[in-house]
């Protein structure tokens, strides 16, 4: 709410408002911040012993005492400005409108340990630029809390920031990057990347904490510029002190069993890629048919669990519904062939781009899912599977058992027109009249 409706709710001025707002920031600042949010807050030992996840540890730690952190730049979105100067230096082409960006540092578990900025959102301020910022000029003093051998996790936006971290002795996990002309990632890629995703969602979920607090998710006024750094510290100090860590540090069994699960199939090659393409399987002569009316013998019956861990997680599993909804009441089909008695293949919709279908080729037995392969850019992985494979071996194992409306996904585009769907009789009205004129 502006100073205007709170000067009216609570019968005093607008500079009255303005001073109490102040006066509640700045206590913030000097007595409630500097308790639960900055290096000086925590201490080395702190944040690798009781905010950082076995799991990380066994990943990327080699069980040593190094520490793990995830860093990625977050948005609150201002005014355009009238000084045209600032105007440009604000506006982001990546979101196609005016910003900030704070950049966010936390802890695997979803700890923030500090906040840097907000910085300009041009070109000139990417997230390289201002991890480099960050340690070239030594912000909080970040590397005096920094060893060799320490983990920064991050993702793509960062990559010309890696010669620095490599200098300093940081060893840096990002997502690889396809070269111009592949088409998909490597099996080895693919995989290492699946183990930088296993724990990158967290940053992006202590971004979305932040943008719990309204007022940081609304479009800000230009004349709280000052003050934005302050307001987004204070909401990561409140949240430090006062919410559920993300991720809990304590399942330490199931973690290092999920790690050494990840490691030892991050170290296999995708034996049924290179069946496919040693046969030529993409190009042989299939017989397409629906998924639903197509008999799959011997497919296995799985849980919840066993889903969970052929996938390594919840994200793909979550998606499957919403491809098996645009299969049962949309318009596009998910076919499947069946090569022989434990193998298949299927053809998928993607949900980023109507004219793109990826094949994906199933191989089971009545027990299990053994391998698998597809066609999308990390589908060669086998740490994990990707969402196309994870939505056909959901459904084909659970899906099919239960009622299309468990599905729990709504088409909220039947409450809005298409302009692109004219019936015959109205293109023929519509003819008629302009002869008439």
């Amino acid at each position: 709410m502006s100073n205007r409706p709170l000067s009216t709710i609570f019968g005093i001025t607008k500079s009255s408002i303005r001073r109490a707002v102040s006066t509640v920031r700045h206590a913030f600042m000097r007595g409630f911040v500097p308790l639960y949010l900055g290096i000086d807050s925590v201490t080395r030992e702190s944040l690798i012993n009781e905010h950082t996840k076995p799991l990380e540890k066994k990943l990327f730690g080699n069980q040593e005492e190094r520490l793990i952190l995830d860093l990625d730049g977050t948005y609150i979105y201002i005014n355009k400005s009238n000084n045209f100067q600032f105007q440009r230096r604000s506006f982001s082409l990546h979101k196609g409108r005016p910003l900030v960006k704070p950049m966010v540092v936390v802890t695997t578990t979803g700890h923030f340990l500090t906040i840097v900025g907000p910085y300009m959102s041009d070109g000139k301020n990417n997230d390289a630029a201002i991890l480099n910022h960050m340690l070239k000029t030594n912000i909080d003093d970040i590397r005096g809390l920094l060893r060799e051998g320490d983990v920064f996790v991050v993702d793509r936006g960062f990559r010309v920031a890696l010669p620095l971290l490599k200098d300093l002795g940081i060893n840096a996990e990002m997502p690889a990057i396809m070269q111009k002309g592949e088409k998909q990632l490597t099996t080895g890629e693919a995989n290492a990347s699946r183990l930088v995703t296993k724990i990158r969602w967290v940053v992006e979920s202590a971004n979305a904490r932040i943008k719990r607090f309204k007022y940081l998710d609304h479009v800000m006024p230009n004349s709280q510029l000052p003050f934005i750094g302050d307001f987004v510290r204070i909401v990561c100090a409140i949240s430090n002190k006062y919410f559920s860590p993300l991720s809990s540090p304590d399942q330490v069994e199931q973690d290092e069993l999920i790690a050494e699960k990840m490691l030892q199939q991050n170290e296999k090659e995708n034996e049924l890629k290179m069946l496919v393409e040693e046969k030529g399987l993409a190009r042989k002569k299939t017989i397409w048919r629906p998924i639903e009316d197509c008999e799959v013998q011997g497919f296995p019956r799985l849980s919840d669990e066993q889903l969970s861990e052929l996938t390594l997680g919840v994200y793909q599993l979550r998606l499957s519904s919403s491809y098996m909804q645009e299969h049962t009441t949309g318009n596009c089909d998910i076919k499947v062939h069946v090569h022989e008695k434990s193998l298949i293949s299927a053809k998928l919709q993607s949900r980023h781009t109507s004219s793109r279908r990826y094949m994906l080729w199933i191989r089971h037995s009545e027990d299990m899912v053994e391998s698998w392969y597809c066609q999308c850019k990390t589908g060669s992985r086998v740490v994990g599977m990707c969402s196309h494979i994870a939505a056909v071996v959901w459904f084909l194992s659970a899906g099919r058992y239960q009622q299309k409306e468990s599905l729990g996904v709504r088409d909220w585009g039947k409450y809005l027109s298409d302009a692109s769907a004219i019936r015959v009789d109205d293109s023929s009205s519509s003819e008629s009249d302009s002869e008439v004129f």
